[in-house]
């Protein structure tokens, strides 16, 4: 989760999560009685669907969409191009861009930006070899994709944070109406820690603050890049004992816990990684295109960490 340039009603407080998802329906019908020799030439055929079509129904269901200012756009391809397979994934990499291919899929549904900025801007990039052969392979192979971002974080619940807390096993100890506000079992930092990398498969370091052996009851999640002073904010408000997030600003939040540990407090900071916290989104994305668009296959992708640890 970028914050620049999002959208007010991303904001942590708004989210008051009830969820109400249509789900599309379509069925194929025999005709019976004297043409039930023909009945075959009769047979309903499956939906198809355009990439506008699909977009427009997650779309309808958020809160006070569309957007007037959006990040969720169209980052290749056409509107009105008929779906044959849909992809969805963290980072439309050039390798989820090939794997798509493989599977047959035309239609990437990414949650952070394409071509490396927020607003995708192109412009200083039109020179890029870089861009310029990411560009190409996904016109090439006519590949629409599609920026899932401030309209899964405004569903009702938020989609991301539903998604991660599902893989984690934590959505019972969710807040109802903060569901990024939990309360567990106490356990130590330690426990909780490790817990979360497995579950979300994070390979590598974590950077943390705090005391291994701390124990832990109340804990914030927050994933993607919050920003320093909406973390610091609710730190503040929710006087957590551990805060679960995907990215920082190391001169912000990390400095504020040290502060408040200093000062006494039972807090520590746990930093997953942007991608780490957020990926479990895309598999909530794709399980509402396997309720609202059954007909077409959809395969999830992950774009896996950019960085390795040593």
């Amino acid at each position: 989760m970028s914050t620049e340039n999002t959208p007010s009603h991303d904001g942590l407080s708004r989210r008051k999560f009830i969820y109400n998802t249509a789900v599309a329906t379509g069925a194929g019908m025999l005709l019976t009685g004297s043409l039930a020799g023909n009945a075959a030439s009769f047979i309903k055929p499956a939906d198809t669907f355009t990439v506008k079509q699909i977009m427009d129904m997650f779309i309808k269901q958020i809160p006070g969409a569309p957007f007037a200012e959006t990040v969720d756009t169209l980052k290749s391809g056409s509107p009105d191009t008929v779906v044959t397979g849909i992809v969805t994934t963290m980072f439309a990499t050039i390798d989820v861009i090939r794997k798509a291919i493989k599977v047959g899929a035309n239609f990437i549904i990414a949650h952070e930006p394409t071509f490396y900025n927020h607003a995708d801007d192109t412009a200083w990039l039109k020179d890029d070899d870089v861009y310029q052969y990411k560009a190409d392979l996904l016109k090439q192979n006519n590949i629409a994709v599609w920026r899932n971002h401030d309209y899964i974080h405004s569903i009702k619940p938020d989609g991301v944070t539903i998604g991660v807390l599902k893989q984690l096993e934590w959505l019972d100890y969710a807040d109802k109406d903060l569901p990024n506000l939990l309360t567990l079992q106490s356990t130590s930092l330690r426990e909780l820690l490790f817990h979360a990398k497995q579950k979300l498969d994070v390979r590598g370091e974590v950077r943390y603050i705090g005391d291994l052996n701390e124990t832990c009851r109340r804990v914030l999640f927050l994933p993607g890049a919050a920003g320093g002073k909406r973390q610091i904010e609710a730190i503040m408000k929710y006087k957590p004992n551990a805060v679960f997030c995907g990215e920082i600003s190391e001169w912000e939040t990390a400095e504020y816990v040290r502060d408040a540990r200093a000062k006494g407090d039972n807090i520590s900071l746990v930093v997953l990684g942007h991608i780490a916290s957020e990926e479990p989104g895309s598999e909530f994305m794709l399980e509402w295109l396997n309720k609202n668009v059954p007909g077409v296959k959809a395969h999830h992708i992950s774009s896996g960490s950019s960085l390795s640890f040593i």
